[in-house]
C-alpha cells in the first residue's frame, strides 16, 4: 500500500466559502507537528521519502491529500486538475492567496488543538511554497518553511497575497521570528525574480524571510531534485529545516546514552 503506515482521516471546514469542503488527511509519526502540503507534481515517491525523514527526525508528519493520484508524479494530469479546483486554488491570482490556505489554517487549528501543542511548523513547495508564508499570521503556526514558491503562474515579480496579507505576515514573523525559503539559482518556475518580489516585501527594514538559493538549475529541493548524499547542498538545507524546526516547535533536546 502506498500509504502503509500513515493514519488516515477525512478533515472538512467551511472556512473556505462557507460550504463544507473536505480533503484526506495522512498523519505519521510522534512528536512536534510538521504539515507537509504537497507540490504540484502530487504525492508521489519523493514527497514521501521526506515524510520519512522528518518522522526519522522526531516529528509528526500530517500530509493532506489536496489532489491528484497518491504514490506517482502526476505533473500535466494535476494541471488539469487545478483547473478545475477554481473553488480552492487560484493558479494567476495577483495581490491575493488561493481559497484554500483558509482550508489549511483551519486544519493548522485543529491539529494545534488535537495534539495540545503550542502551535505547528508548515512546509509547501512550488504551487503551495507560498501557502506556508501566508500561514504564517495564524497563530496556530509557529514555524514556516516555503520551497521554491513559485504562484502565481505567469507573474514572478508579483506575489500571491494581499498588501493586509502582507502587513499581517510582516507582523507574525516580527513575533516568531524568521522563517526559511528555498530556490535554486537557475530555477526557471521559481525565477529569481520571484525572491527580488518576497526580499522587497518582507525584508526592507529586518529580515523576515531567510532567502537561501542553491547552486543549480533544478526545481524541487526538498523532494524530486534532492540530491540524496551527505553535504549536499539539497541535504544541508534539509538539515537546517530540521534544525529550525527542532527549535522554533520546542522538541525537548535528546537524552545522552
Amino acid at each position: 500500500m502506498v500509504m502503509e503506515g500513515y493514519e488516515k482521516s477525512v478533515f472538512s471546514t467551511d472556512a473556505v466559502d462557507g460550504r463544507p469542503l473536505a480533503h484526506d488527511v495522512y498523519t505519521k509519526g510522534d512528536g512536534p507537528v510538521i504539515l507537509l502540503v504537497q507540490e504540484l507534481p502530487g504525492i508521489g515517491p519523493q514527497t514521501l521519502r521526506l515524510a520519512d525523514r522528518l518522522v526519522e527526525a522526531g516529528f509528526r508528519v500530517v500530509l493532506p491529500h489536496l489532489f491528484g493520484p497518491l504514490g506517482k508524479l502526476s505533473f500535466a494530469g494535476n494541471i488539469a486538475r487545478l483547473f478545475c479546483m477554481r473553488r480552492e486554488f487560484a493558479l494567476f491570482a495577483r495581490h491575493r492567496s488561493s481559497p484554500v490556505v483558509n482550508w489549511l489554517r483551519a486544519l493548522a487549528q485543529d491539529l494545534r488543538a488535537r495534539y495540545h501543542v503550542k502551535g505547528i511548523g508548515v512546509i509547501g513547495m512550488c504551487l503551495t511554497g507560498n501557502f506556508a508564508i501566508s500561514m504564517m499570521a495564524d497563530d496556530a503556526v509557529l514555524a514556516g518553511v516555503a520551497s521554491q514558491p513559485s504562484l502565481p503562474l505567469a507573474g514572478a515579480k508579483y506575489l500571491h497575497m494581499s498588501d493586509s496579507d502582507i502587513a499581517e505576515i510582516r507582523g507574525a514573523l516580527d513575533e516568531k521570528g524568521a522563517m526559511l525559503a528555498y530556490r535554486f539559482k537557475g530555477d526557471k518556475l521559481c525565477p529569481p525574480a520571484k525572491f527580488v518580489a518576497l526580499d522587497a516585501a518582507f525584508n526592507d527594514d529586518r529580515e523576515r524571510i531567510k532567502l537561501r538559493q542553491l547552486p543549480g538549475d533544478k526545481h524541487s529541493v526538498l523532494t524530486v531534485h534532492f540530491i540524496d548524499e551527505r553535504g549536499s547542498v539539497t541535504d544541508q538545507a534539509l538539515q537546517e529545516v530540521i534544525g529550525y524546526f527542532d527549535t522554533r516547535l520546542n522538541r525537548p533536546a535528546p537524552v545522552p546514552t
